[in-house]
């Protein structure tokens, strides 16, 4: 009855947070849109947690597959495809060098710069529209470890986007961009087509449904050095923990979790997307997500080299 309580009262907290948003942005901006665009995604990141919490340990993956069907559908099909607005990475671009405070800007700075000093990594592993399509295969549990050096074109990705943005801007005038709806939209499937075309073939090569996540997707460079100071993280309980290992077995992230326990910290690593299923798999009951102040610099990852693996890297 306890634990039940304690869920249904972090549901509640979670929903009040994005309302104090909606609210907020609302009376400060005088745009009804705000109000009803926050509740929803409080209801649909409330709803998910709230199932998370109260489903057997074998069921709980769909408390956070409802909320990244919810969110990830309303994010790419409603603001992106019918409010012809770009969500993509170059969205944001475009739209913070015309200084307009829209959709694509509201989105990043709250979700992916500010909100990973709360949540850290949350988004990626509760809201995301690509991984909505791609957790749904059947590689959750990597075949293997992590490719090294691999996860270097995520940044190549980040700053080619930037670039051609810059080329748009400057090269071709394009300040308009935010008017022309058309071109937002084409844009925008164009990106997704080929995001999800890469994220399935990628989760299929290496049997690995976050391949994409690791290797390919540009958001991570604007969330990692946030998320290292992230409030809310997984934590290990060494007194309980066993060694046996199935959460880090278990990882999508291929992140050394007890490398961490041993050091007595929380799971410091940015490569953490909070989808909890270290928790779920551990027999002891021994992890768990918390809140406090803390900070990190060193990366434990499972690299497919064994004895790379050993290593701390830093990307």
């Amino acid at each position: 009855m306890q634990t039940r309580r304690k869920v249904i009262t972090e549901s509640i907290i979670t929903f009040s947070f994005f309302l104090l948003i909606g609210v907020l942005l609302w009376q400060s901006n005088g745009h009804i849109f705000f109000l009803f665009n926050f509740i929803y995604i409080g209801i649909a990141a409330s709803a998910g947690e709230l199932l998370f919490g109260l489903l057997p340990r074998e069921k709980k993956i769909w408390g956070r597959k409802l909320s990244q069907v919810l969110i990830g559908l309303y994010m790419l099909g409603v603001l992106g495809f019918l409010g012809r607005e770009n969500m993509q990475l170059e969205g944001f671009f475009f739209y913070l060098l015309a200084g307009i405070f829209s959709g694509p800007v509201l989105h990043y700075l709250i979700a992916k710069i500010g909100g990973v000093f709360l949540f850290g990594r949350g988004w990626c592993g509760w809201a995301c529209w690509t991984t909505m399509v791609v957790d749904f295969l059947p590689w959750m549990k990597p075949a293997k470890g992590r490719l090294h050096y691999w996860g270097l074109f995520r940044y190549f990705h980040f700053f080619a986007s930037m670039i051609l943005v810059l080329v748009f801007w400057y090269g071709y005038r394009m300040h308009d961009f935010y008017q022309q709806s058309l071109v937002e939209l084409n844009w925008l499937i164009i990106g997704n087509v080929f995001y999800f075309s890469i994220a399935i073939l990628l989760a299929a090569a290496l049997k690995d449904n976050r391949a994409f996540c690791k290797y390919v997707c540009p958001i991570p460079v604007l969330m990692k050095p946030g998320s290292r100071f992230s409030i809310w993280k997984m934590e290990i309980d060494a007194d309980k923990c066993t060694d046996c290992r199935l959460c880090e077995k278990n990882c999508p992230m291929n992140i050394r979790l007890l490398s961490y326990m041993r050091k007595g910290q929380r799971i410091l690593s940015t490569e953490c997307i909070a989808c909890q299923q270290c928790a779920n798999i551990c027999p002891e009951q021994a992890i768990q997500y918390s809140k406090k102040y803390d900070a990190g610099f060193q990366e434990y990852l499972n690299f497919s080299d064994k004895k790379k693996s050993s290593s701390v890297s830093k990307k």
